[in-house]
């Protein structure tokens, strides 16, 4: 029966031990706050990877072949067409447009992970892992990519106020804007970012991001800023709902309101109707 009593005693101390150890492991005073909804700034506007000029004039550092998909696709556009941005058929919008302030943002703690939400469904929610992995190997990639980050406490005072992310894998075909601005497909991408509030507006966010991709001629750094609600109101906003846009082929359509089939773009030719009898 001591014997019992003993081994009991000492399972109890293990479980407590351990539910100390998880208690200060989930210690949110460790983290800032980042609780609320977030928005791009400036407010308004289309989002784009460079917030700090229009979108037609990013001066993106394209290499001469993707500088001509991207007129491409810019002369695509004004025709009445979608160019190279494939958002409109709700495929998700991969990293790092997702991050430009496409849709209102959520960012959830724990010690093992980071998560980014997004109110527009079609955006996946990011992980960012800061339990000291390395990155996956063979592992497929993914629009979101694999992102693993890193806390820091850049002012001392014992509480972190600075995550620090890398973030690879990333799938294509995607682009960096609705204008089609072009990647590479060679999932070879690697964005890195650092996120951390302004010390003199808790409610404004900076996050300095720097993205290499195959299709740019030197790394492309941007800073992109974030503002915090004062009341927040969650949506249900489903890319798939109501949309009127139909993709056959290479070709984009309209359904009318009458159900029926129309060109986007002035002169569109129709689909090939070879399956179906005349």
């Amino acid at each position: 029966m001591l014997h019992k009593t003993l081994l009991g005693s000492l399972a109890l101390t293990v479980v407590l031990g351990l539910a100390v150890t998880a208690a200060a492991a989930h210690d949110e005073t460790k983290y800032p706050d980042w609780s609320g909804q977030w928005s791009r700034v400036p407010d308004g506007g289309p989002p784009r990877y460079d917030p700090s000029k229009p979108i037609r004039k990013q001066e993106a550092p394209l290499k001469p072949e993707y500088q001509k998909l991207y007129e491409a696709s810019l002369k695509d556009i004004d025709e009445g067409g979608f160019g190279l941005d494939t958002a409109y058929a709700c495929i998700t919008q991969a990293m790092p447009r997702q991050m430009s302030g496409v849709s209102l943002m959520e960012f959830l703690f724990s010690p093992n992970v980071t998560h980014i939400l997004y109110e527009v469904t079609s955006i996946q929610p990011r992980r960012i892992y800061t339990d000291g992995r390395d990155f996956p190997k063979n592992q497929e990639p993914m629009f979101t990519g694999y992102s693993i980050g890193k806390w820091l406490d850049t002012d001392g005072d014992g509480r972190f106020d600075t995550l620090e992310v890398e973030t690879r894998n990333i799938r294509g075909p995607r682009t960096f804007d609705q204008l089609g601005l072009p990647t590479a497909d060679d999932n070879n991408a690697v964005v890195k970012e650092r996120l951390s509030l302004d010390k003199a507006n808790k409610d404004l966010m900076h996050n300095e991001m720097t993205t290499t991709d195959s299709a740019l001629t030197r790394p492309w750094t941007v800073t992109k800023n974030y503002r915090r609600a004062p009341k927040v109101a969650w949506e249900e906003n489903n890319c798939s709902e109501g949309n009127q846009h139909v993709t056959i082929g290479k070709e984009v359509y309209f359904l009318s309101g009458d159900g029926k089939l129309m060109p986007s773009k002035k002169g569109q030719e129709p689909p090939d109707l070879q399956y179906f009898k005349r």
